[in-house]
């Protein structure tokens, strides 16, 4: 699945189009690397997010091509930060 896919149906972020800017500025790693809008993850990945001042660090749990709103929080699970 493309980074910013998951972003958005993980609720992560609320817009595509506002991940695909986020990624393409430079404020999310995947493993470490920086990464680009249309990356591929997979379970396991370690997803850092740069938001303002702080950042929030996930890791993949799983991934899904649509999920409920409640179920979103299932898909990750949150190393540091957060919001």
């Amino acid at each position: 699945m493309r980074l910013d896919k998951f972003l958005k149906v993980s609720r992560i972020i609320k817009r595509r189009t506002m991940a695909n800017e986020v990624c393409a500025a430079g404020r999310v790693t995947v493993n470490g690397k920086q990464a680009k809008p249309g990356a591929e993850v997979k379970p396991d990945d370690i997803v850092e997010i740069g938001f303002g001042n702080g950042a929030t660090k996930i890791k993949i749990l799983k991934l899904q091509e649509t999920v409920r709103k409640d179920e979103a929080t299932e898909l990750y699970e949150l190393i540091e930060g957060g919001k």
